[in-house]
Formats: C-alpha cells, sequence, structure tokens
C-alpha cells in the first residue's frame, strides 16, 4: 500500500511538464554542487559560493536593467550576463588570493561586498522588475525552461569532465598545496579552472534553490557526510547522495505544500545533517556504554 502510495505521489508530480524539468534539473544540480562542495570545504573556501552567488545577482540585475531599457534583449536570458558576472568575479577571486598570499581568505570578503554592493545600486536603479528578481532570490520550481534545462545540463557534463580529469590535481591541492606545486602540478591554473568551474555551478543553480540559498546546497551536504565518512571518496559519495535527497524531498514538498523550492531543499538538506549528527552520537553513545559494559564484566 505504502509503496503504491508513493509511486501514486510521483506518477502524479511527473505528470506536468514543469515538475519534470525541475526533477531532471535537481538531479544535475543534486550532483554537481556537493561534488564542487566537498572541494571548497576541504580547501575552506566554502564561502566562496556566497561571494559568487551575490555576484551572480548583481549579473541578473544588470541584465533585468538592460531588458528594461532596451527591448531587443528581451530573448537574452538574465542568468547569461549572471553567469559572465559570476565567471570574471571567480577570475578576480584567484587574481587577489594571489594578491594577499599570506591573507588569502580576504578575496571572499572583498568579492561579497562589492557584489552585494552592485546588485543593491542595480536593483534599487531597475524599480519594477522586483518580482522578477524574487524568482533569482529564493528559486522557482516554476522558473525552470527548456533553454535553461540545457544549460544546465551542459554545465553537469563541463563539471563532471573537469572532475574526472583533474581528480589527482584537485585532490592534492586540496590537502597540501605547498607539496602539489613541488610535485609539478600547475596550481595558478588548476585553481582558476575550478573557480571557473564553481561559477558556472552556482549560475546553473539559482533557478533551483535561488541566490540566497545556493551555497547552502553546495554546503551542507558536505557537512553531513564529514560526519561519517572515512575517506575523500566516501565524503564525494555521501555528500552526493544526500545532495540528491535534499532535491527530491525539497521538490516533493515545494510541490505538495506550496512552498519556495529552494528554501524547502534547504531545510530539508539541514534535517539531514542534524539526523546524520544525532544518529552519530547515538553510536558513539552505544559503543561506549557497550565498552564500559564489557570493562566490568
Amino acid at each position: 500500500m505504502l509503496g503504491g502510495i508513493r509511486f501514486d505521489m510521483i506518477e502524479m508530480i511527473l505528470q506536468y511538464e514543469f515538475m519534470q524539468r525541475a526533477v531532471i534539473a535537481g538531479v544535475i544540480i543534486g550532483l554537481i554542487s556537493p561534488m564542487v562542495g566537498v572541494f571548497l570545504v576541504v580547501r575552506r573556501l566554502s564561502l566562496i559560493a556566497d561571494a559568487l552567488a551575490h555576484v551572480t545577482l548583481s549579473g541578473v540585475a544588470a541584465g533585468l536593467l538592460l531588458q528594461k531599457s532596451f527591448p531587443a534583449l528581451q530573448s537574452v536570458n538574465p542568468l547569461y550576463f549572471g553567469m559572465g558576472f559570476s565567471l570574471t568575479a571567480s577570475v578576480f577571486v584567484e587574481q587577489l588570493r594571489r594578491l594577499y598570499r599570506s591573507y588569502q581568505e580576504l578575496a571572499i570578503p572583498i568579492i561579497l561586498s562589492g557584489g552585494i554592493g552592485l546588485g543593491v545600486v542595480l536593483i534599487s536603479a531597475g524599480d519594477g522588475f522586483n518580482v522578477d528578481v524574487a524568482g533569482y532570490l529564493f528559486g522557482s520550481i516554476l522558473a525552470v525552461g527548456s533553454s535553461e534545462l540545457h544549460a544546465i545540463f551542459g554545465v553537469g557534463i563541463l563539471v563532471l569532465i573537469m572532475i574526472a580529469l583533474f581528480y589527482k590535481e584537485l585532490f592534492a591541492l586540496s590537502f597540501d598545496e605547498e607539496s602539489a606545486v613541488l610535485t609539478g602540478i600547475p596550481r595558478r591554473w588548476i585553481n582558476l579552472l575550478f573557480s571557473l568551474v564553481v561559477a558556472m555551478v552556482i549560475t546553473a543553480s539559482i533557478r533551483v534553490v535561488g541566490i540566497l540559498l545556493v551555497s547552502g546546497l553546495i554546503t551542507l551536504p558536505v557537512a553531513a557526510s564529514l560526519q561519517i565518512a572515512n575517506s575523500f571518496k566516501q565524503a564525494l559519495f555521501f555528500s552526493v547522495l544526500f545532495g540528491q535527497i535534499a532535491v527530491f524531498c525539497g521538490l516533493a514538498a515545494a510541490f505538495y505544500l506550496d512552498w519556495a523550492s529552494g528554501g524547502t531543499i534547504i531545510l530539508v538538506s539541514v534535517a539531514i545533517l542534524l539526523l546524520v549528527v544525532a544518529v552519530k552520537r547515538l553510536v558513539d553513545l552505544w559503543k561506549r556504554w557497550s565498552a564500559t559494559g564489557q570493562m566490568t564484566r
């Protein structure tokens, strides 16, 4: 009975074309976001996702403002402007990290502040498209069109190719950058390529989870996986698994409860993290109790 109910629920969701697109987009985003997030978290650069997301907001606002001023640009998706801004910002991040070698984390708040400031100015200058901006800020399952799905698919392929080709280099740079450089790994170009990939992942994720929440889908599944993983590959696997669960459950709940898809997916991610932490605590307590009981015997 329960299996039939679940099947009926899934069938009901997938009978709508917009939900089919949302689910496909969600599967791709739920795959590539945690994969990129694992490397970001290990390198202690998880906040770069927030910085690039806010720069993307500036690009989207610029695109909407240009569309308002020049009707000929109406056919251009504002996300392409956002991706251009985000890719440019990712290059600046790497330049700033090289400039402040002893304080590389400064690159993130510099780009974050600039992105927020520019975004606020552009949004205020383009008063009249606030409703459009809300969809980009918080995500919307209704907003994933065919062209955007194709773009998300393309980004997903690029990310998978990049990680497959440069997995060893990214792994080495993530754990011991200086030793990796000594072995001949081109740190500058690998870091730049990875930053560009992060920018594309963030832009591709915006329609599903929104600009303000995209960093959550990148980091929360990773945070949960690190609680139980015993190796980097396990962390990668569990991150993707938790990301997929969050996307599927979040989209289903958003559909039936009429909630914002982005917020719902992030809440599911938080719930997964809390559940994993609680289960791990219980397992640790049980092991200690068992060990204590054996010693007393």
